[in-house]
């Protein structure tokens, strides 16, 4: 089969596309035909060997994909030939197949296709457990949601809505906002002058958000720890900008405010259960048309670099995913 493995950290022309040797599941694993694999950012720090989980050399990237079962092992239960599926099998995903634990997979409804299967799992249930567990977001509360425009943006500003959030999509160019604005969000907030907390202050009568969801980090963290509004949280999602910032303990003293972390891997191992309801609840909402993924760019499997790049010139807008196979 074909697949881009990653011998040595870097750039995406780092990687090489090449044959590799069939799978083959044991007893416990599931063995699916990749149809399309989509790309997070986490995927483009972990080529470069910049993320918190690095496999060892060499290594298949790929964290999501859609497609279809092909086998499964003896003590499978649930999973047949022919399924059509959803996988976050951690690595692996770009490749014309993958093995995947049964925990990892899960059957999608007949109305999704497989691009929008391999884009559904991160960034659904990243944004839904960091506004729903971690903020606790409550009706009637200003959402602000930086880099609204990316996948996990846009998913945060569709269910911020959908708990009854007023929320405020920013993001760094009018381009990017005239995007994001199809999910009909209260206010748009352009910081692609570098100006965020005056902006959001005047959206809020010089109160602040109640909650700031954050997946840039760097200079508009630090930014959001000063239009925070009392009893505040402000949730750290990521670090595209490429910068962790700190948070001064003074600034969380005068707006009696939180900073709340969001980790989706180890929220799935502490409380599995939570985890299940949150993806059932989710799909539910995706069965009744409450949410509507955003696919906005597809590349063949050779166009990987081009790809990977979206991300490394800060172009992503909703989700991006790579074609293998013809849906």
């Amino acid at each position: 089969m074909r697949a881009l493995v990653c011998h040595s950290y870097g750039p995406p022309e780092n990687l090489t596309l090449q044959e590799t040797p069939t799978l083959i599941p044991d007893r416990s694993q599931i063995l699916i035909d990749v149809y399309a694999a989509s790309l997070n950012f986490p995927d483009t720090l972990q080529i470069q060997g910049k993320y918190q989980f690095q496999p060892p050399m060499p290594f298949i990237p790929g964290s999501e994909i859609g497609g279809v079962v092909r086998s499964v092992g003896a003590d499978v239960k649930g999973f047949a030939q022919g399924d059509r599926v959803m996988a976050a099998p951690s690595i692996g995903g770009i490749a014309e197949q993958v093995l995947a634990a049964p925990s990892a997979v899960r059957h999608i409804p007949d109305n999704m296709d497989f691009k929008t299967a391999a884009g559904f799992a991160m960034v659904y249930t990243t944004a839904w457990h960091a506004l729903k567990q971690r903020a606790q977001l409550r009706p009637g509360e200003t959402l602000l949601v930086l880099g609204a425009s990316g996948g996990v943006g846009m998913a945060a500003v569709e269910l911020g809505k959908l708990l009854g959030a007023r929320v405020i999509a920013a993001a760094s160019s009018a381009e990017k906002l005239d995007f994001v604005s199809q999910l009909d969000p209260d206010e748009l907030l352009n910081y692609g002058d570098g100006d965020l907390k005056e902006k959001v202050k005047a959206l809020t009568d010089d109160k602040g958000a109640d909650v700031i969801f954050d997946p840039v980090g760097g200079s508009l963290f630090d930014q959001a720890t000063r239009c925070i509004h009392w009893n505040g949280r402000i949730l750290v999602v990521g670090f595209a900008s490429g910068r962790i910032p700190e948070y001064k303990a003074n600034l969380a003293l005068l707006k009696g405010a939180s900073m709340v972390g969001v980790f989706l891997g180890r929220f799935r191992k502490e409380e599995p259960h939570l985890y299940e309801e949150n993806f059932r609840e989710l799909l539910d909402l995706y069965g009744k048309g409450s949410v509507k993924p955003v696919i906005s760019q597809t590349f063949a499997l050779e166009d990987y670099v081009a790809a990977f790049n979206v991300f490394s010139e800060r172009q992503a807008m909703g989700k991006v995913v790579l074609s293998l196979r013809a849906d």
